[in-house]
């Protein structure tokens, strides 16, 4: 067990490491949002598969500008015109509808004039060939690359695969989550009793995963027993066991020793973080542990550079882990220890704004919180107007 304070990102690349590799599935459209591509996702049609309409109006030759023309038929989306339209001719056509043989241009119907059979320009028509017309292929063509693997399936990746011809989508399997609070101080939630500490960290982790493809298997409050806890841990069937408190190696901290008990190891424990510092990862049977600190503040915010990287790459995802963002600071800042600190903040007039109190104990000052200001190992201090690197919560 590593004794020494891991750096963040060397921890982050030592808890993927952890992960095992998961297979690939078939998820239908409609159960992929969220996701992330296993593999490379390929058009298997053309779009627009035929040259179409941009517009209501009337499907010409540009050579026969500027009319008249002899109106033969009628194309609209669906239902395409199967002759060919010859020269001195049109037919109405309409947005979306696929161009009849013979034409190139659509003459829109705020520039044309019909009596019957009889169509005439009446504005300046078509500047060139073409105009008004989505060419086949505009969006994309058989065999191009629409989803690239490890990408994330929002709304708009779905819709493309569906116009590229897929009815499933290639992904990993719903990551299994199970969840226990430790101690013996923790009552459920909505209990008053002064004496008792609610638990929240199990509904505040639920919260930040519910975005993600996760089935959440709940623990519940586990007490300060080592048999117990060793029995629960043994029975676990996940891909990811998280436990909050008792990480750490006091006489009442008893997940480590609980998981080893059940057959699991430990790879590492203590990173050069704050707040979060006694974070513990191993492993337990197929399942990567993380031992997150039980209090919130710092659950919160192991759960954001850990929990939450961790299970969108074992979803697929080629890029886990959270982006930092440039912001500029409201207020000046003082230098920083050898730990790597996220402080509570708000982005107020486009300035981002440090909680005054930074005690980790304090949970309404994270709950008004719109954003994490980052302050590296051993920065020095920083201005007013500085620009910062942030991470926005959601």
């Amino acid at each position: 067990m590593t004794a020494i304070l891991l750096p963040v990102a060397e921890a982050q690349q030592r808890l993927i490491a952890l992960a095992a590799d998961r297979p690939v599935i078939e998820a239908p459209l409609r159960e992929a949002a969220g996701r992330w591509a296993a593999e490379d996702v390929l058009a298997r049609r053309t779009q627009p598969a035929s040259d179409l309409s941009a517009m209501d109006g009337y499907a010409i030759r540009f050579a026969d500008m500027p009319g008249p023309w002899t109106v033969i038929g009628e194309s609209a989306a669906g239902r395409p015109y199967s002759g060919r339209v010859e020269q001195g001719q049109t037919t109405r056509i309409f947005t979306g509808a696929a161009l009849p043989q013979g034409t190139d241009t659509v003459l829109v119907q705020e520039e044309a004039a019909r009596d019957e059979a009889t169509l005439i320009l009446a504005g300046e028509g078509p500047a060139h060939r073409g105009r008004n017309v989505r060419r086949k292929g505009l969006d994309f063509t058989t065999g191009d690359r629409l989803i690239a693997a490890g990408e994330r399936l929002t709304p708009a990746r779905i819709a493309v695969a569906a116009t590229g011809g897929h009815a499933t989508l290639p992904v990993r399997p719903r990551v299994r989550v199970a969840i226990a609070a430790t101690g013996d101080e923790l009552v459920a939630p909505g209990v008053t009793d002064p004496s008792a500490l609610p638990e929240s960290n199990g509904a505040m982790l639920a919260a930040m995963l519910a975005d993600l493809p996760v089935d959440i298997i709940d623990l519940g409050i586990l007490p300060d027993n080592l048999e117990r806890l060793r029995e629960a841990f043994g029975q676990v069937d996940a891909d990811l066991l998280v436990t909050t408190g008792g990480a750490s190696v006091g006489d009442h901290d008893l997940v480590q020793p609980a998981l080893k008990a059940a057959g699991g190891s430990i790879d590492f424990w203590r990173i050069a973080l704050r707040p979060g510092k006694p974070m513990m990862a191993g492993r337990l049977g197929k399942a990567v542990v993380l031992g997150l600190p039980g209090n919130p503040v710092s659950a919160f915010v192991t759960a954001i550079l850990f929990v939450k990287p961790l299970i969108a790459h074992l979803a697929g995802a080629a890029d886990p882990f959270p982006t930092p963002i440039p912001a500029m600071l409201g207020e000046d800042l003082p230098a920083n220890g050898p730990r790597i600190d996220y402080l509570r903040a708000a982005m107020i007039d486009g300035r981002v704004h440090a909680a005054a109190i930074q005690d980790s104990s304090m949970l309404l000052t994270l709950a008004r919180s719109t954003c994490l200001i980052i302050r590296p190992p051993h920065a020095p201090p920083a201005s007013a107007g500085d620009s910062a690197e942030i991470l926005m919560l959601a």
